[in-house]
């Protein structure tokens, strides 16, 4: 390996004190060399990369488009460990939006980058099932085990020239658009199983939220109820006691898990209750 390639150092925490990316702090542990470019699009990083005579780049979770000139630079071009099924999923958060959109089976996708956002040809793809009850959080981690599964498998292939890429079918192809924290508010007049995926789909960030007597109440865990209640309105708590908080939906109703008060910790949704934060009749949202 030449190097590992990441982002600058950014500041983070209340300090705002820099703090190196994971991936820096990695590879300074096995001994790797880092290059951290400011730019991509004045030609030096190009340039650079030429000079080290690569004969591939493996792209993960970057974060910046590459311009052509990098995507060209090493000898075999760019492969990018993609965590989606493409063409489903093309974008920055394939791993929330698969979740929140109810899907049962995702993977990644070993790709030959080009100049389109994750359109180019597929070189291997590995799939996993997604538990009823997985968060994103969860899945990233099995995927980024089965990413390193891929790149085991397929780097000799794509070194050896034993490749012979597919086409994706754009026709076929969905969206995985970059997350807004205000993405994580969840739509009562949906389903029950749609308001649980969405929960787990934003974990850990953005993170499903809603409002609860004018604060704003993140909501950390659901699970589906069987509970009805003839009349109720989406977002009303259809019961409150000491062993469950069940809330309406468009479609049925969700049990709350884990929630937790704008300006506190997070707790039981049943400790809530008892805290005398939410009653039966409330309405959330």
């Amino acid at each position: 390996m030449i190097a590992a390639v990441c982002q600058p150092d950014k500041p983070s925490g209340r300090g705002l004190a820099l703090t190196a990316p994971p991936v820096k702090t990695r590879a300074a542990e096995l001994g790797i060399p880092v290059v951290q470019p400011t730019k991509l699009r004045t030609g030096e990083f190009a340039a650079w990369l030429r000079e080290q005579r690569a004969d591939v780049a493996i792209v993960t979770a970057y974060g910046r488009i590459l311009p052509p000139d990098v995507l060209a630079a090493p000898r075999l071009g760019c492969v990018n460990v993609h965590a989606s099924l493409l063409p489903k999923y093309r974008g920055a958060a394939p791993i929330t939006w698969a979740v929140v959109r109810g899907e049962k089976e995702t993977g990644v996708t070993l790709m030959q980058m080009d100049a389109g956002m994750d359109t180019g040809p597929m070189l291997e793809q590995l799939s996993l099932a997604i538990g009823p009850d997985e968060t994103a959080g969860e899945l990233s981690e099995r995927l980024a085990a089965l990413g390193g599964e891929a790149v085991r498998r397929g780097l000799p292939k794509v070194l050896a020239g034993a490749y012979t890429p597919v086409a994706q079918d754009d026709a076929k192809a969905t969206l995985a658009p970059i997350l807004t924290k205000e993405h994580g508010a969840i739509d009562w007049t949906k389903s029950a199983a749609e308001v649980h995926d969405h929960v787990r789909g934003m974990s850990p960030w953005p993170g499903a939220f809603t409002t609860a007597g004018g604060k704003t109440l993140k909501v950390h865990a659901t699970r589906a109820s069987s509970l009805a209640r003839a009349g109720a309105t989406p977002g009303d708590v259809i019961l409150a006691d000491k062993t469950q908080v069940i809330v309406a939906c468009g479609a049925g109703s969700v049990e709350l898990l884990r929630v937790q008060l704008e300006g506190r910790k997070a707790i039981r949704a049943v400790e809530w209750h008892l805290g005398r934060g939410v009653r039966e009749g409330d309405r959330l949202g």
